[in-house]
């Protein structure tokens, strides 16, 4: 039977069950791979071959993996494995980003740290090692869910940020660029986070804006030469105003003084903001207007006189000009308080109110809390001071007005704590000065999608900043610059060999406590130098990891140079401002050179209510537990087969994953069931051959539906390597999981008599079916193998005991790890390279007349449908209408299929539509027209109202239109057809996409057509789609249509039973069907018209009884009737399942038995001697004796005539079609019968000969030997 799994079952049968358990069996392929050590022996195949390197992004192991980690490893998974699918070498390292505040923050709850002062007070030893501690913390957990995704990378050898060899390369990296002159330390206003008590970076401060509420005010500033008119300015920090030194307003713009009449005092304002201030008019009285430049050098009094001093010292408290000032929002007038906002630093700086080497005015500690220096509010959170700011305001009479507003505003994106801006001594890259060669790199990059590099990147990259990359904290890299006190002199450190020539100290971990101690002898007499405070920003150490994961350039150059800049990496949109942002600037310092080839960037993955997935909200499912639901499988398909790989958001549903699992890999199983249990196992038992096939070769068929399937499978395997040559997996997932559609449900579903057995021209045309599904599925596996790894290596353990690898076996000493040395098989599907597609099997004639088909089978299909009209109920005919006569020749040629497809009886292709009465509409798109047109939609609607059928199969075949001079075109204008007399247009209708059209008919109002194009009723309904196709079905109603509709239904219900009852094909049973309605027993009873169908189809003996004949009907009664049918030498043993099934217009009870043969049945044979005129005769059924010639062992029992002389079998054929259905050979085998010269030798025989039907009745009791 072929070779057998290595999945641990004992036959095809157990590894098939009916419904496959696909979490239980991932479970099962990782115990596999396991013990296979299947990665690292793929790794060995590929050992030597071209490297393709892949950086993977580090993720924090200070948290549980979420969907955006899963997301994103799957799309490096599928990348990684079809890249050594292609040939290439790929090492896939994980890494751990392990400084930082992450790590930091988590120590500080645990240890209720509120501030560096209590770092300092433990150490920092002790609190790093505590950082240590937990850093790794659920390390354990990535894994095993990063196993349980079935993504194949490298744990054992992974790299770590806190390595001291990783730390050691980041030293190397900011060396060089401080020897370029790309490294300074500078006084800038940067966002703050109060929580982690560090600077934040301007890229990390714009990863997490909220929409929050803040005070909004107005306070007035008295000039000092004219106390009783004041300045206002507008601000949504009050906490800021005790720091105010300055209002600044723009030179050119307008203000104005007002009278403000409900409070009868006098301000100046900026000339556009009255509005915004004043709801009307009349509340203000405007008494001058002036440029702002006019008031620039005036001073005022400030709200709070905390310091007051420096308006003697400083010039502080006076008006200043600049250009930065808008007229959008507020009064035009700016508060300055330098230290807290990046252009009053700037303006304050310029016109000498502070200077480079003054004393901050800074009253807020590391903590966000106000110094002993605001008496009033000191030891305040300041936005908690913000309250009684206010109050303090309006008791001293400078509250104007006040309210709140809802504005976006920069959170943490460790704390989620509000951020403020503030003046803080830093270390800085300088990028701006690279802003054209980050361009320039940037586009020599593929971003999948594009947009992203061309907008949203690129835009962020014209206005980059330079880059803060200092953080005032203590678990991370320390900066390696060592100083004098006065800062004069500076030495940077690149390596640990370098800082031990310096220094004549050796370390060997480089962390903020070994190396603070270290100091360095000063070159000019200044003593000793120390280290700066500071360590690196965890960006700065991912952004370094293309050379810090090898320890480059300390060791591993070559491997360095060969694989940069990486071949591929993957990440979030959101990482546009973060890890993509780093890697690019740091390759453009170092070597002006991108730092990866290609990208792909996804979306993010929100709750399904279009929220932030969010821990507290619990507004997500766990994606462990939908992991052991559903499995690792469906939910990467799920994923990938989304609008996220195209960077846009994808709201999470859990029952998306759930439609993956019914709709792709439940029906991919049944393909699969289907070729081994119901097609390779039933030919190996009738032909004696066992099949297996080269996994190479093709088949040799000339069949259509074979030549099409195979056509297709390699068009598809041509546009996967296309489409994945260029990283866009979003058009490559979609056409995967519709090809397992058009296996399942077009090729396996339209040839599923031909892949039995029952219908083939010979044996080697059904062995040519088999060989063409099996070779589908497993280039179809191979090519879905990086995107679904557990489902594909399912299928594979199943399929590859029917694969020859011997080839393999040639030469043992060239044999791959992971290959059996038996047979030559890989263990896994993942050792196997990428099918190639056979470019002379692609016809595309064959798959235009299949998607031709297709269309119309599916158009008909639309109908039944919405006529409820079951596919079992035959109809007279289907007519297809098209304009182009060689659609028209595709579809017809293509017609046995369409017939059976849709069970009509007749098809008719035509393109004339008049006769039919066929007239066309235009439907316009209200919803989006209605507001683009405006006062011209009227006149568009009455145009289009009154289009003829020329005009609008002028916009079907261009795709446009003009009317009314204006052009309409895709979603504007849908045609719909129809059968009636009606026309016009209208716009309430809804409209379906681009030229989609649709027929207007419904069962209530469906039209009858003769040949003079009259429109009756109640006869033909109609359908199209949007290539110009139309498909009328005949609905009437028809007596002898109905009895095979009734049949077709017994026979499913029968199949569902046995299905519901987990019977396979092979279980030898009896079915009984009991029904008290002449309809039913006269299509499926010994005279039935479709008796021969049913039994050819169910292969397995099946009777009908009708119960109105019987009195008080019991099981003995029934296993009596059921008997009757028994074949020869068999015996009813019990009852499987009853079942009542509902077959309009009444239900059917049916009853299986299950059967076994009796022992030494061949000793039974009935001795009866025959009398024509015996009357006892006539009421004993009649039965003749099968022996199975190949297999003496087995004999069937023929009934011919039942007890009521109700005769089954008319002729020597119908003999013959009952003994292939009771053997469950196929009814198109070539049968003989043989008939013994010598009862003693059965050996000696000689080949039935056939009789008159009337004399049948002699064949009662005798024994026939067959043979195929």
């Amino acid at each position: 039977m072929g070779q057998r799994s290595d999945l641990g079952f004992s036959d095809f049968k157990s590894q098939m069950p009916s419904l496959v358990d696909i979490p239980g069996e991932e479970t099962k392929i990782l115990d596999f791979w396991k013990s296979h050590d299947a990665f690292k022996t793929s790794l060995k195949h590929s050992s030597g071959k071209r490297r393709f390197t892949f950086y993977d992004g580090p993720p924090f192991a200070t948290g549980l993996p979420h969907y955006g980690h899963l997301l994103a490893g799957t799309i490096k998974d599928i990348v990684t494995r079809y890249a050594h699918q292609r040939g290439h070498h790929v090492e896939r390292r994980f890494g751990w980003d392990c400084h930082g505040l992450p790590v930091e923050y988590e120590v500080d709850k645990e240890l209720g740290i509120t501030g560096p002062h209590d770092v300092e007070k433990m150490g920092v030893a002790r609190y790093n090692d505590k950082c240590r501690a937990i850093v790794m913390r659920y390390s354990s957990q990535w894994e095993k869910v990063t196993n349980r995704l079935g993504r194949w990378i490298d744990f054992e050898n992974d790299y770590r940020t806190m390595y001291p060899w990783f730390m050691e390369s980041v030293w190397w990296v900011f060396k060089q660029l401080y020897d370029k002159g790309l490294v300074y330390r500078g006084l800038k206003v940067m966002p703050f986070s109060t929580a982690c008590s560090t600077p934040l970076s301007n890229f990390e401060a714009g990863q997490n804006y909220k929409d929050v509420q803040d005070p909004a005010i107005i306070v007035s500033f008295p000039l000092d030469n004219d106390p009783e008119t004041s300045m206002i300015a507008w601000t949504t920090t009050p906490w800021t105003l005790v720091s105010n030194l300055a209002l600044c307003m723009h030179p050119d713009k307008e203000y104005v003084k007002i009278l403000d009449t409900s409070k009868n005092r006098k301000f100046i304002m900026m000339k556009a903001g009255l509005t915004s201030v004043y709801k009307q008019e009349n509340e203000y009285k405007v008494l001058d207007t002036f440029k702002g430049r006019s008031m620039e050098g005036l001073t005022y009094q400030p709200p709070f006189s905390y310091f007051i001093h420096l308006k003697k010292e400083r010039g502080a408290f006076r008006i200043l000009c600049d250009t930065y000032v808008t007229e959008d929002v507020g009064t035009g007038v700016v508060h300055q308080a330098p230290y807290f906002g990046e252009d009053d630093f700037r303006v304050c700086l310029r016109n000498g109110i502070i200077g480079k080497d003054t004393p901050m005015i800074c009253p807020v500690n590391p903590n966000g809390r106000f110094t002993d220096e605001i008496k009033d509010f000191a030891g305040m959170y300041v936005k908690d001071a913000d309250k009684l700011i206010c109050q303090n305001l309006k008791k001293n009479g400078r509250l104007v007005h006040q309210s709140t507003i809802t504005h976006s505003y920069p959170f943490c994106w460790r704390s989620d704590t509000p951020l403020i801006y503030k003046a803080i001594p830093t270390w800085f890259i300088r990028v701006e000065q690279m802003i054209d060669r980050l361009l320039a790199n940037n586009a020599k990059c593929l971003w999948v999608p594009d947009f992203v590099r061309e907008g949203r990147f690129a835009n962020w990259l014209r206005d980059a900043r330079d880059w803060a990359v200092s953080r005032n904290r203590f678990w991370g890299t320390p900066i390696p610059i060592w100083t004098s006190d006065d800062m004069e002199e500076v030495v940077c450190v690149g390596s640990i060999e370098e800082l031990k020539l310096l220094s004549g100290v050796e370390v060997t971990d480089l962390h903020k406590e070994f190396v603070d101690p270290i100091t360095i002898p000063s070159s000019t007499g200044r003593g000793v130098l120390h280290r700066v405070s500071e360590v690196f920003d965890c960006w700065f150490e991912s952004g370094s990891m293309p050379y810090a994961q090898i320890h480059y350039p300390f060791e591993n150059t070559t491997v360095f140079q060969e694989g940069f800049p990486a071949d591929f990496i993957a990440e979030g949109i959101d990482q546009t401002r973060g890890w993509f942002y780093t890697l690019l600037v740091l390759s453009t310092a170092l070597f002006d050179q991108p730092p990866f080839r290609n990208l792909i960037v996804n979306g993010i993955v929100l709750a399904a209510d279009g929220q932030k997935m969010s821990k507290r909200a619990k507004n997500y499912p766990d994606p462990v537990e939908v992991i052991e639901k559903h499995g690792a499988d469906p939910l990467r398909l799920y994923l990938i087969n989304s609008p996220v790989v195209r960077a846009q958001n994808l709201r999470f549903s859990e029952s998306g994953v759930h439609e993956i699992v019914k709709d792709v890999f439940l029906p991919w199983c049944n393909a699969l069931r289907f070729l081994i249990e119901s097609s390779i196992l039933p030919y190996q038992k009738i032909t004696h051959q066992l099949f297996i096939v080269k996994p190479d070769e093709f088949p040799l068929t000339n069949n259509f539906m074979d030549r099409w399937i195979l056509s297709f499978t390699q068009s598809l395997i041509l546009f996967v390597h296309e489409e994945l040559s260029g990283y866009r997996l979003y058009t490559v997932v979609p056409r995967l999981v519709k090809f397992i559609d058009h296996l399942v449900n077009w090729y396996v579903r339209m040839n599923r008599k031909r892949l039995k057995g029952d219908v083939v021209e010979n044996q080697n045309d059904w062995k040519s079916a088999l060989h063409t599904l099996l070779k589908v599925i497993y280039q179809i596996t191979c090519l879905m193998s990086p995107f679904t790894p557990f489902i594909t290596e399912f299928i594979y353990q199943h399929i590859k005991g029917y694969l020859d690898y011997t080839d393999n076996l040639k030469d043992h000493s060239s044999l791959l790890p992971g290959y059996s040395s038996e047979t030559g098989a890989p263990d896994s599907i993942h050792y196997i390279q990428a099918p190639e597609p056979n470019l002379e099997l692609i016809s595309n004639k064959i798959e235009d007349i299949v998607y031709w088909m297709q269309s119309t089978v599916e158009l008909g299909r639309i109908i039944r449908t919405r006529c409820n009209l079951p596919l079992k109920a035959p109809l007279r005919e289907a007519i297809v209408i098209h304009s182009d006569p060689n659609i028209l020749k595709n579809i017809k040629s293509a017609q046995t299929y369409i017939i059976e497809e849709l069970n009509v009886r007749v098809l008719t292709t035509t393109s004339d539509k008049h006769r039919y009465g066929v007239q066309l509409r235009g439907v316009l798109n209200h919803r989006t027209l209605g507001a683009r047109l405006k006062n011209d939609y009227k006149s568009v609607v009455n145009k289009v109202k009154d289009m003829s059928t020329e005009e609008l199969e002028q916009f079907v075949n261009t795709g446009h239109i003009v009317v009314c001079g204006h052009e309409l075109s895709g979603d504007d204008l849908s045609v719909v057809y129809s059968t009636g007399s009606s026309s016009g247009c209208s716009d309430t209708q809804s409209s379906t996409s681009g030229l989609k059209r649709k027929s207007e008919q419904s069962p209530s109002s469906s039209s009858t057509l003769d040949g003079n194009s009259q429109v009756n009723s109640s006869k033909y309904e109609t359908a199209s789609d949007a290539k110009g196709l139309l498909v009328i079905l005949d609905i009437t109603p028809d007596v002898e249509l109905e009895n095979e509709r009734l049949a077709r239904e017994l026979v499913n219900r029968i199949q569902r039973t046995r299905k519901k009852a987990e019977l396979i094909p092979e279980n030898p049973i009896v079915i009984l069907a009991i029904t008290n309605l002449d309809s039913y027993y006269n299509i499926a009873g010994p005279h039935g018209n479709y008796l021969n169908f049913i039994q050819s189809t169910i292969k397995q003996p099946f009777t009908i009884m009708k119960q109105s004949t019987m009195n008080n009907i019991n099981l003995v009664d029934i296993m009596q009737y059921a008997k009757s049918i028994l074949p020869d030498g068999w015996e009813l043993t019990t009852e499987v399942i009853r079942d009542t099934v509902s077959i309009p217009p009444d239900n059917i009870d049916l009853i299986i038995f299950s059967r076994q043969p009796i022992h030494n049945s061949s000793d039974h044979h009935i001795k009866i001697n025959i009398n024509m005129n015996s009357v006892e005769i006539k009421k004993r059924s009649v039965f003749v004796n099968v022996i199975n010639y190949t297999n003496h062992a087995q004999t069937i029992k023929v009934q011919l005539c039942d007890s009521n002389n109700q005769w089954f079998v008319h002729s020597v054929d119908d003999l013959l079609r009952k003994v292939k259905c009771a053997f469950g050979w196929s009814t198109n085998i070539n049968l003989q019968l043989y008939t013994a010269l010598n009862t003693d030798n059965k050996n000696d025989l000689k080949p039935f000969i056939h009789v008159p039907a009337n004399q049948l009745i002699n064949l009662d009791g005798i024994t026939l030997y067959a043979s195929v």
